[in-house]
C-alpha cells in the first residue's frame, strides 16, 4: 500500500514538473513575439500572455516553477527572452523587472483562482492583478532605477503604452483558460 502511494505521489510530481516545463516552453515561444517601440526600451511581447495562462491553468507552485524554469534558461544565456536575447544582463537591465516579476505574478494569479468558483470575471481579475499590476509594479520600478528615470517618466515609458494590449491579453488568456481547464482536468488531477 505504501509503495502504491509513493508511486502515485511520484507520478503526480512528474506530471506537475512536466506541466511546469511545458508552460516554460510556451513562454519561450510567446516571448519571440516581440514588437520594439521606438520610444521605450520595453518591447511588446507575448510573455505576459504566457504567464497569465500559467497562473490561470496551473496550481500556484507549478505556475511559479514554470516561470522560474523560463528565467533560469534565460539567465544562463539561452536566448529565450524577447528579441532572442539571454543572459543575466537582461535580468539586471532596464527590462529585467518585468521578467523577474513573472514567477510572483503567475503564483499570485493562480493563488487568487484557488479559492471559490472559477468564472470568466474571476479569471479577468486574477490576470489583471498578476499579469498587469505585479508585472508593471516591479517592471516600472527597475526601469526607473536602471534607466535613471523619475517615476512619472518610468510609468510613461514602461506602463501606459502597454495597458490596452495587456487588457487584450487578459481577455484572451481568460477565455483560453476557461476552454483549456476541462482538458487539463481530464488528463491531470489538479485543484482547478
Amino acid at each position: 500500500m505504501n509503495n502504491y502511494n509513493s508511486n502515485k505521489s511520484l507520478s503526480l510530481h512528474l506530471k506537475k514538473l512536466t506541466l511546469a516545463s511545458m508552460f516554460a516552453s510556451i513562454t519561450v515561444v510567446l516571448s519571440f513575439i516581440s514588437i520594439p517601440l521606438p520610444f521605450s526600451p520595453v518591447p511588446i511581447t507575448g510573455q505576459t500572455l504566457a504567464l497569465m495562462l500559467s497562473g490561470s491553468l496551473l496550481e500556484p507552485a507549478t505556475a511559479f516553477l514554470s516561470m522560474i524554469i523560463y528565467l533560469a534558461l534565460g539567465a544562463i544565456g539561452i536566448p529565450v527572452f524577447a528579441g532572442f536575447h539571454g543572459g543575466i544582463g537582461i535580468l539586471m537591465g532596464p527590462t529585467g523587472g518585468y521578467l523577474l516579476a513573472m514567477p510572483i505574478a503567475s503564483f499570485v494569479t493562480s493563488t487568487v483562482l484557488k479559492y471559490g468558483r472559477i468564472s470568466f470575471l474571476k479569471l479577468i481579475v486574477s490576470n489583471i492583478i498578476g499579469g498587469i499590476v505585479i508585472v508593471y509594479l516591479l517592471g516600472v520600478l527597475q526601469l526607473g532605477i536602471v534607466a535613471q528615470l523619475n517615476l512619472k517618466k518610468a510609468i510613461l515609458l514602461g506602463a501606459l503604452p502597454y495597458i490596452p494590449g495587456d487588457f487584450i491579453k487578459v481577455l484572451l488568456s481568460s477565455y483560453l483558460a476557461l476552454k483549456l481547464m476541462p482538458i487539463l482536468k481530464k488528463h491531470i488531477k489538479t485543484e482547478r
